[in-house]
């Protein structure tokens, strides 16, 4: 934040002295240039402090060429040169000069704000979606009929999760052996009225991080990698694997499913098992033993 308003400041103080030193010029190209003044206090004939005392063109004229012929010259007396007066910035308009400048300070200042601007937005914060995030999986009951119709288990790529169904009846097991970031899905189904719960577990084994695939004919989760063993909620049912595996923080708010996938719990410790399933059919993988 401090970055922030750094950039801020130096962009205002950059614009004032630009706009400080556009005025000097505009307000010196108003009268004589630098450059004229400098040959008028040069000039023999305008020198002297007095402006109106010193001799005009035609007097200089008539005395040199009296030099020259040695002869008396009626030098007649012209009317008082009138004193320079500045003229009306507003009856003069926009100058030459002026426009330049206006213009380039318009240039200046239209780049250091883009810079200014480009800067604010690359120190804002950005909001994210995708894995690390908040994701709106859809509608509870939607989501529970997706998991029905992929045979007990539905991968969300986006959030580098399975999501499944919790039952009902191991909803006060659980209230025993989980946080409540995980209990707010396992108890959505009592709570809300809802056929199940869910559980959001993410895909890599906490062994060494392969990515876990469901089995289809025991229903459980079969590590390929080191042959590690999961039920359906990701509770531990064999395998070298320390732990059950790691799930999101999940809430349902008004039927709607959100994971938090910024949010990461530890699996479950080494014999929980709170829905009590089998393996309903053969496993993908052998039964492992420690490796």
């Amino acid at each position: 934040m401090a970055v922030v308003v750094a950039i801020v400041v130096l962009v205002v103080l950059a614009g004032i002295v630009l706009v400080g030193a556009s005025r000097r010029r505009d307000r010196g190209a108003a009268g004589l240039s630098r450059e004229a003044r400098r040959r008028d206090r040069a000039n023999p004939a305008l020198a002297g402090t007095d402006e109106t005392a010193a001799p005009t063109g035609r007097e200089v004229e008539a005395a040199a060429v009296a030099a020259r012929t040695g002869s008396d010259v009626a030098v007649v007396e012209s009317a008082p040169p009138e004193p320079f007066v500045a003229p009306d910035p507003v009856a003069l308009g926009v100058t030459r000069r002026q426009f330049f400048n206006r213009s380039l300070v318009g240039m200046m200042g239209f780049g250091l704000s883009g810079f200014g601007a480009a800067c604010l937005a690359f120190l804002w914060p950005q909001g994210v979606s995708g894995f690390g995030s908040k994701i709106k999986v859809g509608n509870l009951v939607e989501v529970l009929t997706d998991i029905e119709s992929n045979n007990g288990f539905l991968y969300k790529p986006e959030g580098r999760m399975w999501i499944t169904a919790y039952p009902n009846g191991a909803v006060e097991k659980a209230r025993a052996a989980y946080s409540p970031a995980e209990l707010a899905g396992m108890t959505a189904g009592i709570d809300q009225g809802f056929d199940a719960g869910i559980v959001a577990l993410y895909q890599k084994c906490p062994h060494l991080g392969c990515r876990v695939p469901n089995c289809v004919s025991s229903q459980w989760f079969e590590c390929p990698c080191h042959g590690s063993q999961y039920n359906q909620v990701g509770e531990k049912r064999g395998g070298p694997a320390p732990r059950g595996m790691d799930r999101f923080a999940v809430s349902v708010d008004g039927g709607v499913l959100v994971v938090d996938t910024g949010t990461i719990v530890q699996g479950p410790p080494i014999g929980t098992n709170t829905t009590g399933q089998e393996a309903e059919g053969p496993n993908c993988i052998g039964q492992a033993g420690g490796h």
